[in-house]
């Protein structure tokens, strides 16, 4: 049976995401459509490609994830360096390497461009810090004079998981100039809205993958510094719009997977954190599926 599919960002926490797709497999389910967001993207369009779960997990397990981190070398051998490349730079690390991965991995598929995938079958959100708007790719490549279909897939995804500060945001050329763009989870971090629209039939179910525990199951934000009051905006902003949204829709089409004592950024994650974010992945996709009414 067809449907349509929707995942969160997360960062490293991505690893449940592709247990949960396991047990949607064993259920029968295929994927028309997906749609995601920073870590959601990369699985959105890895599934877009035609990588089952099973090679993901194997994609996954072989590569050392901490080979992402391409910082720059500084000028200047000092403790603060870092802080240097955050104000100049816009980000600690480059992504260059992140986007070398993506694209060497969708082309073991034959996926270049969006024009090498069916049509529609992949959507992605950035977020246009220039001119403060949430970006639907390929589709709002159009109002920058990009042709959409010849837009590289992995430079999309780049622009999804270029979380602010950590990340290099994208210089996008388009017209009007230049625009910087960062990961879409800014604005919207689980893009449900997209297939899932108000007063309007589904042409096929839509299921939701999101890696955070359901409403009130959350913590709250503990805030007594300037750093924990950082973190707590950007979580804020992350998340408020999409828990909105998803109070209204009661849920019923979305697997929760409550990802502890993680952090997003945890690029050092062992092979048996890997295996065990996979795990709770599947267990909570199946444990949905026992209710799950379509």
């Amino acid at each position: 049976m067809w449907i349509d599919g929707v995942f969160s960002g997360g960062g490293i926490k991505g690893f449940a995401l592709i247990g949960a797709i396991q047990a949607i497999e064993e259920k029968g389910f295929r994927f028309k459509r997906v749609a995601g967001t920073s870590a959601g993207s990369i699985i959105a369009a890895f599934t877009a490609a035609g990588f089952s779960s099973e090679e993901m997990i194997h994609l996954l397990n072989e590569t050392d994830v901490k080979g992402f981190l391409d910082i720059r070398r500084p000028l200047l051998p000092l403790p603060f360096a870092r802080w240097l490349l955050i104000y100049w730079r816009l980000g600690v690390f480059r992504g260059n390497k992140l986007e070398l991965w993506l694209e060497e991995k969708l082309a073991q598929k034959g996926i270049y461009t969006f024009s090498d995938l069916p049509k529609d079958s992949l959507r992605v959100i950035a977020s246009d810090l220039t001119n403060g708007k949430l970006m639907v790719l390929p589709d709002d490549l159009e109002r920058y004079g990009i042709p959409p279909d010849s837009f590289p897939v992995a430079r999309a995804i780049r622009m999804s998981c270029s979380i602010p500060y950590f990340f290099e945001p994208v210089r996008l050329k388009g017209l009007g100039g230049t625009s910087i763009v960062v990961d879409g989870g800014v604005l919207s971090n689980f893009p449900m809205w997209l297939f899932d629209k108000e007063n309007v039939k589904n042409v096929r179910p839509v299921l939701g993958i999101k890696l955070s525990p359901e409403g009130s199951m959350a913590e709250a934000n503990k805030i007594k510094n300037g750093v924990q009051m950082f973190g707590a905006l950007f979580e804020t902003m992350k998340d408020a719009h999409d828990s909105r949204y998803i109070s209204r829709k009661h849920a019923k089409n979305i697997i929760f997977i409550p990802v502890e004592n993680i952090q997003a950024t945890s690029f050092e994650v062992t092979e048996q954190r890997k295996n065990a974010l996979v795990e709770l992945g599947r267990l909570k996709a199946n444990e949905f599926f026992k209710k799950w009414c379509y």
